[in-house]
């Protein structure tokens, strides 16, 4: 078989209605994952936190074409072109809702269901002409797509329900972190009613997307590919830095709630707050780096892959070099490819590794 996608998410739906508006048949992809809607693992978290929008914004969709967007979409609903004056301000943030239907329509035109497997991938090899997985069957082309590798629980709290399992709020709530599903954990529990510690080891960082915009751009992406690789891993290890935007809408309620006595941030859970018959939350992101997915793991030991520090070495075209070449592909999307695209985490990052992928996936058909 000509393609194969490995992984059942967000950034595998992408690529998959990438590659089929490309032209390539579903006959001739396999999409190999453990869940039948590409939203489930997303859309699970995403209601752990009570999320109400997306952070990206008119980019921000599953499409294979740049236009037309969320942005459209929700103007032709609405009747109103107020969606669109926000997206021409790069201010147009979809809702959740929004987004999930639109994944939808793509998983449906696009025949998703046609080229799903429901299988768990756990080793890939390079051969002649293409790969195997897991000794069956061989591809020209494939593109991991296997998603974040677990979530991060600190040590010091063993106890802790993670932000994004899904959970009611105490009285008295306990958040361990300093980025996006803190402060929103902070808003919420304080909305339930509830007392709020912060713990966090620093003062947030304040940016409206998690990547700063130059990143998303041809010339900021060409500047960091010529980086030096201890200065594009520096830079990396920079954004990997929690962070939530500023606003208002943010800050008021926290302000308030300090006003109240509900609502204090120290560094440590020793500074006066005891953690007895306290809900401690970990608002504390995903495991970082290619160590912690099983299956990136042993292809870099098999392979020799090089590696910086927690990222595999990609080209900028999101292709791992070793193994590639004109007769086949082995390309990385989502938060594993961070070396060709620092925002590879996002919906944004995913259509980058996607279009690229297709370029070489349906070139030769």
């Amino acid at each position: 078989m000509r393609c194969a996608i490995v992984g059942s998410g967000l950034a595998a739906l992408a690529t998959y209605a990438t590659v089929r508006h490309g032209g390539l048949p579903a006959e001739e992809i396999a999409v190999f994952g453990t869940h039948e809607d590409p939203t489930e693992v997303w859309r699970t978290r995403a209601a752990a936190i009570r999320q109400q929008r997306m952070r990206s914004e008119s980019e921000g969709h599953l499409a294979p074409a740049a236009v037309p967007g969320l942005a459209v979409r929700e103007a032709l609903h609405r009747g109103s072109p107020a969606p669109l004056l926000r997206s021409v301000a790069n201010r147009y943030h979809p809702s959740v809702d929004e987004f999930l239907a639109h994944a939808e329509d793509v998983r449906r035109r696009t025949g998703w269901q046609r080229s799903l497997r429901l299988q768990r991938v756990e080793r890939i090899r390079a051969v002649e002409g293409g790969f195997t997985l897991d000794g069956e069957g061989l591809f020209a082309h494939v593109l991991l797509a296997t998603g974040h590798p677990g979530l991060a629980r600190p040590d010091a709290f063993p106890g802790a329900v993670h932000a994004y399992e899904p959970h009611e709020y105490a009285t008295k709530v306990v958040v361990v972190g300093a980025g996006m599903a803190a402060a929103t954990e902070w808003l919420n529990a304080l909305a339930a009613g509830a007392e709020v510690v912060s713990i966090r080891r620093r003062e947030p960082l304040r940016r409206p997307l998690n990547v700063p915009r130059p990143f998303f751009s041809k010339r900021g992406l060409a500047a960091f590919h010529a980086a030096t690789t201890e200065r594009r891993a520096a830079t990396l290890r920079e954004l990997s830095t929690p962070s939530y935007p500023a606003g208002a809408a943010w800050d008021e309620p926290v302000r308030a709630a300090e006003r109240e006595g509900r609502f204090r941030a120290q560094a440590s859970p020793n500074g006066g707050a005891s953690l007895n018959g306290v809900q401690v939350i970990a608002a504390t992101g995903f495991r970082q780096g290619f160590r912690h997915d099983a299956l990136l793991a042993d292809l870099v030991d098999a392979h020799d892959l090089p590696t910086h520090d927690r990222w595999i070495v990609l080209d900028p075209d999101s292709t791992v070099a070793a193994l590639t070449d004109e007769t086949r592909t082995l390309a990385i999307a989502g938060v594993a490819a961070q070396w060709a695209f620092p925002a590879a985490d996002t919906i944004a990052g995913a259509k980058y590794a996607a279009h690229a992928f297709r370029r070489r996936a349906c070139r030769t058909r």
